[in-house]
């Protein structure tokens, strides 16, 4: 068989309304120089009845795992399974806003052939409340991306692994520690090391938005939250603390989760706590939870700690 340029890679799992919306958006592509890797999670044969009855005439590859391997496994899973040249990850809830949306990405490929990251304008679909928001990136937003990847940490700007166009040689995994921040973790790794990516401004792809995705159910859970910023923050080194948006990061997580007290912090975590993030959590105890919850007061209380850790120099050395 011939390579394909493109392997769209969808990770299944069980949800056939959301598969064949994603299918259908494919289905009707003008560009067609792919193929489609469905690796499927499924405890039932609900996605392969699917294929097999309306999709049989599309360049489907299936696999069915032998046991759930959970998220974001099954999206590496995907990823390992792909012959393109370029892999376009897409999660069975998300589908491509209108038929141009791939060969848009192609004309990224051809018009930028020294990058090997891209990602487009998104529109985010809130299934549940009818919702639809248009999300961009403007000049400020790429140029502080351009500057150092962990501006992600103030907002990712890129969306969801949909919206992005990878290129498979660059052999790099979503790390399976991780799933609330399992995306923008792989954003700063990818981005660090390819150097060169590409935003490309036009609405490609349709995200959707319900009650049974993982950000969804992990949202403001301490006990999921927690440990993976913490293992981020060893991961990366405490020193990305002196970036102002990571250190904004962690003060709002830990507002947001009400974290009253050290001990409730190591209750989530039995690895040896920063003393940058204890001290964080010692200051925000001395200011009423009302007053955090006030935007402003408790941006101008996070710089003020910020500078005073920065000049106490309680960061460990000096931010890449």
């Amino acid at each position: 068989m011939e390579t394909p340029l493109i392997s769209i890679c969808i990770p299944a799992y069980m949800r056939v309304n959301y598969l064949k919306r994603l299918l259908d958006s494919i289905a009707i592509q003008t560009f067609t120089n792919f193929e489609i890797v469905i690796t499927d999670d499924s405890t039932d044969h609900s996605v392969y009845d699917l294929i097999h009855q309306f999709y049989a005439h599309l360049p489907i590859a299936y696999y069915k795992n032998a046991s759930s391997l959970g998220t974001p496994e099954n999206w590496n899973e995907a990823l390992r399974k792909a012959r393109g040249t370029w892999i376009k990850l897409m999660h069975d809830d998300d589908w491509f806003s209108n038929s141009s949306a791939l060969y848009n990405f192609y004309n990224a490929i051809v018009a930028h052939p020294d990058c090997s990251f891209f990602f487009s304008a998104f529109e985010n679909r809130d299934i549940d409340k009818g919702k639809r928001e248009i999300v961009r990136c403007n000049r400020f937003h790429l140029w502080m991306l351009q500057r150092n990847p962990l501006h992600l940490f103030k907002k990712v700007y890129v969306g969801n692994p949909s919206c992005t166009l990878i290129k498979k040689d660059i052999d790099l995994w979503y790390d399976n520690r991780y799933k609330f921040v399992v995306d923008f973790e792989y954003y700063i790794r990818y981005i660090k090391k390819v150097k060169n990516w590409n935003y490309i401004d036009e609405v490609l792809l349709n995200i959707g938005f319900h009650d049974t995705q993982v950000t969804k159910y992990t949202f403001k859970v301490a006990a999921v939250q927690i440990p993976e910023n913490h293992l981020l923050l060893r991961e990366m080194g405490v020193s990305i603390l002196h970036n102002y948006f990571v250190y904004d990061y962690y003060w709002r997580m830990n507002r947001n989760l009400n974290i009253p007290r050290l001990t409730e912090l190591e209750k989530y975590d039995t690895m040896p706590i920063d003393k940058s993030l204890k001290q964080m959590i010692l200051f925000q105890q001395k200011i009423p939870i009302q007053l955090l919850k006030i935007g402003l007061i408790s941006k101008c209380c996070m710089t003020f700690n910020y500078l005073r850790n920065l000049l106490s120099r309680n960061f460990i050395s000096k931010s890449n």
